[in-house]
């Protein structure tokens, strides 16, 4: 009952940390000028994700067997894995439910394309073709990158570890482009909402911004470590082993600050910079981990890695074509949490 408690008890924190978070990093995108985008793609991800990289970090440098360094690799995959179905998934499933409020909101007889936000309507495109073509560039550049970072867990050869390094020039080129981005349109008609640790000051002090940012990433870092050990317990308690438990349950677990970022922004009508962040989540957990996994590990992939890694490419593949093509809707970014069933299931029959 114990670890119940406390997994619900962190589920809670991360929810009101996660939303003190999303409030101070966009403060923190206008004082340091980078566009709406890039507080998504770079600093909202870079936060969220800095706590499971540092988890990596630990793993693959301190571990005292191959076993135990594969945990990190194991934290590699799952991670791009859990982002690219579940959170795209409740983002989608949230955008719905915003679509039904407003409709039970707009009186009877009214036009239901009057309400506010109707692009988030389940039939029409999230977004205009430009915020499309954006996130299809994101998702354009992860998908290689991940190819590549699958195929090296397939062969072994001597220089392999190396080749962590050019990960990480990866991720610097992207984090570059996105910084250096054109933001103008971006921050057309933006008004942020007063910062939590200031609520009546127009424009807050820049020690508050910092320090609510660092406070609340701290509080993130660890609610999250807490509530994945939780789910350590409570999975043998469930009849799940060990391994179903850490490649099905954890992943989702030290991605649930992007997933409630996600929602928070999604519930305050910031659908790009909710999609934004999880796509600029997934390029560092497309590049920094693995460049870490191949630095300090074997990076050899056995069965359910595999597996892992082709649901995650058919995953995105299927979410690519549809920005390319302007079919990306609700209903369908929320059909991408059906992928993670679909590891799922397989899981079970890898593992027998």
């Amino acid at each position: 009952m114990l670890h119940f408690v406390l997994l619900i008890v962190c589920a809670v924190a991360i929810y009101l940390s996660c939303e003190w978070f999303v409030n101070a990093v966009e403060w923190l995108g206008e004082r340091l000028n980078v566009g709406r985008m890039a507080v998504g793609t770079i600093l909202a991800a870079f936060g969220t994700a800095l706590p499971e990289s540092v988890v990596t970090l630990v793993a693959v440098t301190t571990g005292a067997t191959p076993e135990a360094k594969d945990i990190g690799v194991g934290a590699a995959m799952g991670g791009p894995l859990a982002l690219a179905t579940v959170a795209y998934g409740v983002t989608g499933a949230m955008l719905l439910l915003q679509r039904r409020r407003r409709r039970a909101a707009v009186p009877a007889g009214a036009p239901a394309d009057r309400a506010p936000g109707a692009a988030g309507e389940a039939g029409a495109p999230l977004g205009s073709e430009r915020d499309l073509r954006r996130l299809a560039k994101d998702q354009s550049w992860f998908l290689p990158v991940f190819v590549v970072k699958v195929a090296l867990g397939l062969v072994a050869f001597a220089f392999k570890p190396v080749l962590g390094l050019a990960f990480f020039a990866v991720y610097a080129v992207y984090f570059w482009r996105e910084i250096r981005g054109d933001h103008e349109e971006d921050d057309e008609g933006v008004e942020l909402e007063p910062l939590k640790f200031q609520p009546k000051a127009a424009s807050p002090a820049t020690w508050a911004v910092v320090a609510q940012t660092l406070a609340t990433l701290v509080v993130i870092f660890f609610a999250s470590q807490l509530f994945v050990h939780q789910l350590d317990a409570i999975g043998p308690m469930l009849g799940l082993s060990t391994t179903v438990t850490a490649l099905l349950l954890s992943p989702v677990a030290t991605e649930l600050p992007e997933i409630m970022n996600a929602v928070i922004w999604v519930r305050q009508g910031k659908t790009k910079l909710a999609l934004a962040n999880i796509s600029g989540a997934m390029m560092i957990q497309a590049t920094v981990p693995s460049g870490l996994g191949l630095l300090f590990t074997r990076w050899h992939f056995d069965t359910a890695l595999v597996w892992s890694g082709i649901v995650t490419m058919v995953a995105i593949g299927y979410l690519l074509v549809l920005m390319r093509t302007r079919a990306l809707t609700a209903g369908r970014l929320a059909l991408a949490a059906g992928f993670y069933a679909v590891f799922g299931l397989g899981l079970f029959v890898i593992l027998g």
